[in-house]
């Protein structure tokens, strides 16, 4: 196998917080399940194949997909167990390569280009990496494997559910040919109907368009469609991102007028984010505070603190103060969300203030880790702060 080519694995997991969700309740085997959130205004957010097959697809409104198939089981999404499983996951992908770059929490792409003396073909890597996600998870995936990121992306695609599919350097524009124009990197609903008006629905008819008359009807993205029609993807593999904020957000299942209700809300979302931090080792020195009222119009509020925390109760008081500086309380609000951003590395530790008194900081940060290790091992409503502990849709 040719030393100077890339090769490049994207594995993508199978309905991933559906499969947990059956893989910690058997019972559900066989059922159509979606994970999503409330009733009425939540979306779904992963299905179960058995919910797909009656027509459930990711993004649907909760409303409509209950109507699509009513017999389906609605779970919470349960953030915290995922990211537990997708630790696990992502374990694998560093035994065979260390160029792993992380996309979301159930896919990555991985370059195995100098792999094949130890692992031998790519296809049996990811062969091998599928079969030990499941033997450690319980879990499938699905991998491609292709020379570049958008080959490989579209190999999985075609390999799902539970395969693998691999496209060759040769194979590349043969692969792509009959798909349509919609699988393509960058190309939404807008840019499809825009497509669509040239007569451009697959791949192979995109390919038809020179250059030129590209540029002069898209612009920038002109460019990246003339390559990506070829399967032309010269972009690497990046095994390190900087993650620009955390956060966390909830649609109300009715619109919040009551400032209390608010509030408690506005805690629990707090109390998300910090321990989001801390899982992740870092702190937050901004607190952003996004509000979108019945009328959809959203607005956001934000403000600097003097030092980095990840501790919920410094974003909340954070967010009390941008509260006041909304209209919640005097006009229905439909969303609330709370984010923490210039995010710093936790682990180097506090510098405190000249003559501040850190007992405080100290105790808190004590209380802050007894209860990650409680909610570790029992789970995330294990142990609340105390004003949720009233919250009656907990």
């Amino acid at each position: 196998m040719a030393k100077d080519l890339s090769h490049i694995i994207h594995v993508d997991m199978d309905a991933f917080f559906a499969s947990v969700e059956i893989l910690d309740r058997p019972e559900l085997r066989g059922k159509p399940v979606i994970v999503g959130g409330g009733a009425e205004r939540g979306v779904v957010c992963s299905a179960s194949y058995e919910a797909r097959g009656r027509g459930v697809r990711s993004a649907m409104p909760v409303a409509h997909a209950r109507r699509v198939c009513p017999e389906a089981v609605l779970l919470p999404v349960r953030r915290g167990r995922y990211e537990e499983v997708s630790r696990l996951v992502h374990a694998v992908f560093y035994r065979y390569t260390p160029r792993v770059e992380p996309v979301s929490i159930d896919e990555a792409f991985c370059d195995v280009s100098g792999c094949f003396r130890l692992f031998g073909h790519p296809k049996d890597i990811a062969q091998a990496m599928r079969r030990e996600i499941f033997s450690e998870t319980g879990c499938a995936a699905s991998a491609g494997v292709g020379p570049s990121k958008l080959a490989a992306k579209m190999a999985s695609e075609a390999a799902k559910p539970g395969g693998v599919v691999y496209v060759g350097p040769e194979e590349v524009e043969d692969f792509l040919a009959p798909l349509p124009v919609s699988r393509l990197w960058g190309v939404g609903k807008a840019t499809q109907e825009r497509l669509a008006a040239l007569g451009v629905r697959t791949v192979a008819q995109l390919r038809d368009y020179p250059l030129e008359a590209l540029a002069a009807k898209f612009g920038k993205q002109g460019a990246l469609l003339y390559e990506f029609s070829r399967g032309i993807d010269t972009r690497p593999v990046v095994t390190e991102h900087e993650t620009k904020s955390i956060g966390n957000e909830e649609t109300f299942s009715r619109d919040i007028l009551d400032i209390g209700e608010a509030k408690n809300r506005l805690l629990r979302l707090s109390d998300k984010v910090a321990r989001r931090l801390r899982r992740n080792g870092l702190k937050a020195r901004c607190v952003c505070l996004k509000v979108k009222y019945a009328d959809f119009v959203q607005i956001t509020r934000n403000v600097t603190l003097e030092e980095a925390t990840w501790d919920g109760a410094v974003v909340y008081s954070a967010c009390l103060g941008l509260l006041e500086k909304t209209e919640v309380g005097a006009r229905p609000a439909r969303l609330l969300g709370v984010s923490g951003a210039q995010l710093e590395d936790g682990s180097l530790g506090r510098q405190g203030r000249f003559f501040e008194d850190t007992r405080e900081a100290a105790r808190r940060e004590q209380v802050n880790r007894a209860m990650d290790s409680i909610r570790d091992r029992f789970g995330e409503k294990s142990i609340l702060p105390a004003a949720l502990t009233q919250d009656k849709e907990g």
